[in-house]
């Protein structure tokens, strides 16, 4: 019998089951949220946290390949204002009912938009907070700006229970200004979200407001000169079909999906209908700040699960955030009464040049063999609050499957008495700095690497000792290790042996005997510097390590656990682990954590210029040869000589 991971073709897999990981649409969000309201236990006053596609498991997957419907099925998560816990749900659509619910009474929801919006509000209401910001000099309390950080679990006891907001503010001067130049320093608010209780007001004290005015708004820059135009042009039109969200490029296929938490997700990577990734995503991003002083050190934002990437997707412009041809999706998410929100051209989808993909010239012959490589983009761009996140999963004609992080927007900044920065800061202006801190991402990839049964091999290299065999020093090797249990396969990156990570496929072996494989390159492997028994350490305990590999299972989706905020770290990836189940010649999830390490500078203010991290799946004898050494022969005949000329004359 053929192996149905193995013979679903590009051009059958689209109508087959391609089209039905599409995310739900806005009819389809509203028909669930109407099931939910009208079921007793729930009602009209039901709070909607997500509300998601069910995505098929392995099995589904296998069984809707070789000719089963896959079913179009939900997950939401929703809870009650004036009762504890989350309700976990699963619903059929072509049914119209719930499946299953099951009640998490000590966990608390993910904070939405409008409630972010609402501490805002409650806070400058608060005589006490506006007590504070006069005895700082504050009249307009309209001038404050409020940011509702999550609280974490600091152990204090009137928090317990309850879903926590930690708060941090600055002033605002006049419209459009700037306001992170100016934060009040020392005032935190403690609020309780779902029912807008100011628990606490905590006034650490500390320096007066840095007033120098640092503008980022083209209204307050003088604009340098402009540059001569450089124009990204496609004459005869895109080299992709997308067909609904259904991806075709070059040998590549997939499908683009998109839920309020992940945001962006791509299903079933394929290379010429061989697959690879089955499902690959953001998990989490955690962003641990070093500063022990005042209320800082409750700063350890779990941007994902916590808040959801999939709200904060920005809408993107034609010509600023994508240039090219550029086809768009856009994307549709619930709010927390139900309703939906259309977020318009949230996913941009284009070709990139990507340089040379290869070259030689034999000298002895005077012959050059030159290829230009292109890769497709697929890319959106999320703010959270003061910080801008740009996430590109690019596709290119040597099989590499390559995500990239550009990290932009305000850098989070606190007070100083000027000249007299913080050991935990950087002094960005006089009586302003940026703390230390990391940006730590999870990347959740459910291989597939030619089908189902994938092991992790680590590779370490080694100097061979000076002996008979090794007389003159030189010999050096790699050495393969298959990571059988979970335990076995929770690693850390070593430099000292160029450690690295392989997906194989124990039962495809390749036209040398070896089994074919995808390599994990990961140049951007953080180390973490919370200590591991403290608050946040334990809600973080993901980053100790940079990969982690599990065996599939459909209800272990993030690492820092489903549930994130006020946690306390017990369901995290580090603690599910322990089961030490068998991860050999299995559908395996792989687990790779990667960041920043940002030490703030003064050119990262007003606005930080983008930096990047990320990683690449890069082929590693899943090929008999370069993949792209089939590419045609092009000259690119828009080229011109700076001075004058046209190309090839």
């Amino acid at each position: 019998m053929n192996d149905p991971d193995q013979t679903a073709s590009i051009a059958t897999a689209t109508p087959a089951y391609l089209a039905a990981l599409a995310p739900l649409g806005p009819d389809e969000i509203t028909a669930l949220v109407a099931i939910i309201k009208a079921a007793k236990e729930f009602g009209p006053a039901t709070l909607f946290q997500t509300i998601e596609l069910k995505e098929p498991t392995p099995a589904e997957y296998r069984a809707a390949m070789a000719g089963e419907t896959l079913p179009r099925d939900a997950r939401a998560q929703v809870c009650q204002r004036d009762q504890p816990g989350v309700w976990s749900l699963t619903l059929s659509l072509s049914e119209a009912r719930i499946l299953t619910a099951q009640h998490f009474p000590t966990m608390r929801p993910m904070v939405q938009v409008e409630q972010l919006l609402d501490v805002e509000r409650v806070v400058r209401a608060d005589p006490r907070f506006i007590a504070a910001c006069a005895t700082r000099g504050i009249a307009d309390m309209t001038a404050v700006c409020v940011d509702a950080w999550t609280g974490g679990n600091f152990g204090f006891p009137d928090e317990e229970g309850r879903l926590i907001s930690h708060t941090f503010s600055w002033l605002r001067l006049h419209e459009f200004e700037n306001f992170y130049a100016h934060p009040i320093e020392g005032l935190n608010v403690v609020v309780d979200i779902k029912t807008g209780e100011v628990l606490r007001l905590d006034d650490h004290g500390g320096p007066p407001i840095p007033m120098i005015d640092i503008p980022y708004d083209s209204k307050f820059v003088i604009p340098r000169a402009a540059l001569k135009p450089l124009n990204i042009v496609q004459p005869e039109g895109v080299s992709f079909v997308l067909d609904g969200h259904a991806m075709r490029w070059d040998q590549w296929s997939f499908a683009i999906g998109f839920n309020p938490r992940d945001g962006l997700i791509l299903h079933d990577i394929r290379w010429d209908g061989r697959p690879i990734v089955r499902r690959a995503a953001l998990a989490e991003l955690v962003v641990p700040y070093g500063s022990p002083e005042g209320g800082h050190y409750r700063q350890n934002i779990f941007d994902i699960g916590e808040y959801g990437f999939g709200k904060f997707t920005n809408s993107l412009k034609l010509g600023c955030d994508c240039l090219g041809a550029i086809q768009y999706l856009d994307t549709h998410v619930n709010m927390l009464d139900g309703s939906i929100y259309t977020i318009e051209k949230a996913i941009c989808i284009h070709e990139e040049d990507a340089g040379i993909l290869w070259k030689h010239w034999d000298f002895r012959a005077d012959r050059t063999q030159i290829r230009r490589g292109r890769k497709l983009v697929v890319s959106c761009v999320c703010t959270v609050g003061n910080y801008e996140y740009a996430q590109y999963w690019s596709f290119t004609q040597s099989g590499d499957i390559e995500f990239e992080m550009k990290a932009t927007g305000i850098v989070n900044t606190n007070a100083c008495e000027p000249g007299q920065p913080s050991k935990y800061a950087t002094e960005l202006s006089p009586g302003l700095q940026g703390p230390i801190h990391q940006h730590l991402f999870c990347a959740r990839l459910d291989m597939a690497v030619d089908g189902s049964g994938n092991s992790v091999v680590e590779t370490n290299t080694y100097a061979e000792p000076v002996s008979p065999r090794n007389p003159h020093g030189n010999a050096f090797y790699a050495e393969d290790k298959v990571l059988t249990t979970e335990l076995a396969a929770a690693r850390k990156a070593d430099a000292a042996t160029h450690r690295s990570w392989k997906v194989i496929n124990p039962g495809k072996l390749n036209h040398v005997g070896k089994p074919v494989a995808y390599k994990l390159d990961a140049p951007n492997c953080v180390t973490p510097f919370l200590n591991e028994d403290g608050p946040s350490g334990q809600r973080s305990s993901f980053t100790r390590n940079h990969i982690w590999v599990t065996p599939f299972h459909e209800n272990e989706r993030y690492p820092a656990g489903e549930f994130v905020c006020n946690s306390d770290g017990s369901d995290s990836l580090a603690e599910i682990v322990k089961q030490d189940r068998n991860i050999e010649n299995q559908d395996i999830v792989l687990w790779h954590v990667f960041g920043l390490h940002h030490i703030v500078r003064p050119e990262d203010f007003p606005v930080q210029p983008c930096i990047s991290c990320g990683f690449s799946l890069m082929p590693s004898g899943f090929f008999p040869a370069n993949p792209g050494i089939d590419v045609p022969d092009s000259t690119n005949r828009a080229s011109v000589l700076a001075g004058g000329g046209h190309c090839c004359a």
